[in-house]
């Protein structure tokens, strides 16, 4: 008869390393601290590549319950909807927003990949930056009125946030780093079994929120924005940088929050 202390030194140490793992990846994805932060290293973000999807689903609780909170005091569903975004953008520290809005100046801007990767590592927001912002967030928030009820936005937040940092992964593993230098290059391409598990982890989310209808739908179209990225970002500079997999998972959102819709 196995005892309990046999038990815990056989799965102790698994445990332990998923933990952290999990710590790592909300360390890394978002503002939110539930133990002391360790620095994050390339490997160990490799490592927690499988729990994105976890913290995803904490940043789309966050919005919900922001957004049922505003609905409760009588807020109409715009307002509502943009207090909810609001909190997810606090969530994560515009950590998304940032990708996307550097990866707009850099291939709408550069006229070479070279070119291109200086200027998405500027720090100043260009037009193109600022078109591509205006719009995630205005599609974003429009679609979360539009659903308007507490319980289908709280469905479409958690499948919308989880679902879109389970592509991530995919990007990182199929299309290598443009750059030699940086967290993506150190990070280099995660272990099959982990965006795997990622993946996994993003339907799961998509059909418990969504429903099986909408969740196959939603994984398809997550399919072909992934493979449509990855063939943009190798013609435009060559590989994949953090601000490239930040734009997917803005697009991934959008993509979830349409078929919410439908």
């Amino acid at each position: 008869m196995t005892t309990k202390p046999d038990v815990w030194q056989a799965w102790g140490p698994w445990l332990a390393a998923r933990t952290g793992e999990l710590n790592i990846s909300i360390a890394f994805l978002t503002r939110l601290r539930f133990v002391r932060e360790a620095p994050i290293t390339g490997a160990g973000l490799a490592q927690a590549v499988w729990a994105f999807p976890v913290a995803g689903l904490l940043v789309g609780v966050i919005g919900a319950v922001v957004y049922g909170l505003a609905h409760r005091i009588g807020l109409p569903a715009w307002p509502a909807a943009a207090l909810s975004v609001a909190a997810t953008l606090a969530a994560t520290g515009c950590l998304h927003e940032d990708g996307l809005a550097d990866t707009a100046d850099g291939f709408g801007g550069g006229a070479t990949p070279q070119r291109k990767l200086e200027i998405m590592r500027d720090s100043r927001i260009g037009t193109f930056a600022l078109c591509a912002l205006v719009m995630a967030l205005l599609i974003r928030t429009s679609a979360l009125a539009t659903l308007a009820q507490p319980a289908l936005v709280a469905a479409a937040s958690i499948a919308a946030h989880a679902a879109a940092r389970a592509t991530m992964p995919l990007l990182m593993f199929f299309v290598p780093p443009a750059r030699r230098d940086g967290l993506s290059f150190e990070a280099g391409r995660p272990s099959s079994e982990r965006v795997a598990a990622a993946a996994i982890l993003g339907m799961l989310f998509l059909a418990g929120s969504l429903g099986l209808r909408r969740a196959i739908a939603a994984t398809i179209l997550l399919v072909i924005a992934v493979a449509l990225v990855a063939r943009l970002t190798l013609r435009q500079i060559g590989g994949q940088t953090g601000d490239v997999v930040g734009a997917l998972e803005q697009i991934s959102e959008l993509v979830v929050l349409l078929v919410a819709l439908g």
